[in-house]
């Protein structure tokens, strides 16, 4: 006896929705980098969709005052609806939302520059959240939070990834967490960390325009923080120094790292308008340390990580100007 089984359209569909998993996505942050993350996701939705049958649904999103919930997903015109439709919210707003539409695989991506999501971070994990992070203040507040964060990870099975933390997102902090769990010995890190200062002083040791024109030009172009001194203070290098610290296991904390601040005096705590109307101020000490150099060099603002790394409280982390040789290619 022959029998045949005929596979209809409808089963083949079934099985493509089997196959197809949803990761739920809760966005915080919508600036700069959070709209075109968002954008980025939902512009690649339907081929990712397509070749690796990962659905990636954004449910929430929101920034420091309002909130938009859709449990099918938001679409491109998210910015309208949100500005229409948002409403103030908490964190447990969004978590209740998640679990009362039995939603999974669900993911909370920071993209804020503040403390309140990160205040947050362990009940997000507790709900059921992993959590991906370009915020650097999760890795760099006191090292009783530090531990307490991935201890709630363990015991809730769930990642923290933070890769953007360091280096634009090259694989940085992996390759060092990886080297040092695998017995290598790090002796030192040493390195430009801020892509900011990094035009800054690549164009100021090329060019014989005053510093406040390299300045103005980096935040004209978008290169710095929106309040430039974000940058120029160093403790954006600072922390990103102390995150591969941390994952040396090394017991430092944030007042432990040497920082070199670049702005005035007269410029740090006065208003960021005035600040911006007052960037000649940078131009005289800022020539000296130009015309001061040995021939042939060039200023460049470092993160150094060295000393004894064998020891929880051996390390010396530093942030600085320094003069180095010019690279002749």
């Amino acid at each position: 006896m022959n029998i045949t089984i005929n596979k209809s359209t409808e089963s083949k569909v079934d099985l493509a929705l089997l196959k197809r998993k949803q990761i739920n996505l809760a966005v915080f942050g919508h600036g700069n980098v959070g709209s075109l993350l968002i954008d980025q996701i939902l512009a690649s939705r339907k081929e990712i969709l397509k070749r690796r049958s990962i659905d990636f649904n954004i449910f929430a999103i929101a920034n420091s005052s309002t909130l938009l919930l859709n449990g099918e997903g938001v679409d491109i015109n998210w910015n309208q609806t949100k500005n229409k439709k948002g409403v103030s919210y908490a964190i447990s707003d969004v978590i209740s939302f998640a679990k009362k539409n039995n939603l999974e695989n669900l993911i909370a991506i920071d993209n804020t520059a503040n403390k309140t999501i990160v205040d947050e971070y362990k009940s997000l994990v507790e709900a059921g959240f992993n959590l991906v992070s370009s915020n650097k203040i999760g890795n760099t507040l006191g090292l009783d939070y530090y531990q307490q964060l991935r201890n709630v990870l363990i015991q809730n099975k769930k990642e923290y990834l933070y890769e953007t933390n360091v280096g634009a997102g090259l694989p940085l902090v992996d390759t060092i967490k990886l080297l040092h769990l695998s017995g290598e010995n790090i002796t030192r890190i040493k390195g430009i960390f801020s892509g900011s200062l990094s035009y800054l002083f690549n164009n100021f040791s090329e060019n014989k325009e005053p510093f406040s024109k390299v300045l103005q030009s980096a935040i004209s172009k978008g290169f710095t923080e929106p309040d430039p001194r974000e940058d120029l203070g160093g403790n954006d290098v600072g922390r990103k120094l102390l995150i591969l610290a941390r994952e040396l296991e090394l017991h430092n904390e944030l007042s432990d790292v040497k920082i070199e601040n670049l702005i005035p005096k007269s410029l740090r705590n006065i208003s960021k308008e005035d600040f911006l109307n007052s960037l000649n101020e940078f131009d005289v000490p800022f020539h000296l340390k130009k015309k001061n150099q040995k021939p042939n060099h060039v200023l460049r603002y470092v993160g150094d990580l060295y000393g004894d790394l064998s020891k929880n409280d051996g390390a010396i982390l530093e942030v600085r100007l320094i003069s180095v040789p010019k690279i002749v290619h």
